[in-house]
């Protein structure tokens, strides 16, 4: 996504105040609106939660672990449209109608220069797909992991400190590599505990 593309832009009260540049929106600190879709699946009785790894070509927050799919949503754009990141990202089609929503968080993320004011669309999609279903933008995802739910709710709610991963990523050679190894909460982007666990906690009334 280039970083000239067009974003609206709000004010604290989430009134829309205009239109900025995706740089600028990082520069300044605008709230702007982003769409996120959790994948979670059910096998054998044990719930999934499906993990993206970001690129390593990617200027914010290179491989680490991410939502399932997501994006910002482009000034002509609304929140239905968000469902087209989910066919680029990880090329699995969705039908908006098919996703489950969460509701709007919010979250400001501040390092360095860049100022990450996020109004977060929050959907959850019950998946029937497994690994081999997804294909990647690999300029954007290089791989796709899952964890149990059950362990990626412990650890951002710290009753553990690693978890379990296993999926696949596509290398810079173009070949697919299985990932089976433990991660912590560095290998995830750092999003706001208070983040990840609402996302948990608005997931679980969903599955349980």
């Amino acid at each position: 996504m280039g970083e000239q593309e067009k974003l609206k832009i709000f004010d604290e009260n989430k009134n829309q105040i205009g239109v900025a540049s995706r740089s600028d929106v990082h520069k300044i600190g605008y709230w702007h609106e982003v769409f996120h879709c959790w994948f979670i699946s059910n096998e054998h009785g044990m719930d999934y939660i499906y993990l993206q790894l970001r690129s390593e070509n990617k200027k914010d927050y290179p491989n680490l672990l991410d939502i399932t799919a997501a994006g910002h949503l482009l000034v002509n754009e609304t929140v239905k449209d968000g469902v087209r990141e989910i066919k680029e990202e990880i090329g699995i089609d969705v039908a908006f109608e098919d996703l489950v929503q969460l509701g709007v968080i919010d979250y400001c993320v501040t390092k360095d220069n860049f100022i990450d004011k996020e109004l977060a669309n929050v959907f959850l999609y019950k998946s029937q797909n497994t690994l081999d279903d997804f294909t990647l933008q690999v300029e954007e995802v290089s791989g796709i992991v899952r964890a149990k739910f059950t362990d990626f709710t412990q650890l951002w709610f710290c009753e553990k400190d690693e978890i379990e991963i296993s999926g696949f990523e596509v290398n810079n050679d173009g070949n697919t590599l299985k990932i089976e190894k433990y991660v912590n909460r560095d290998h995830f982007v750092p999003h706001q505990f208070s983040f990840y666990q609402e996302v948990i906690q608005k997931i679980q009334k969903q599955i349980s």
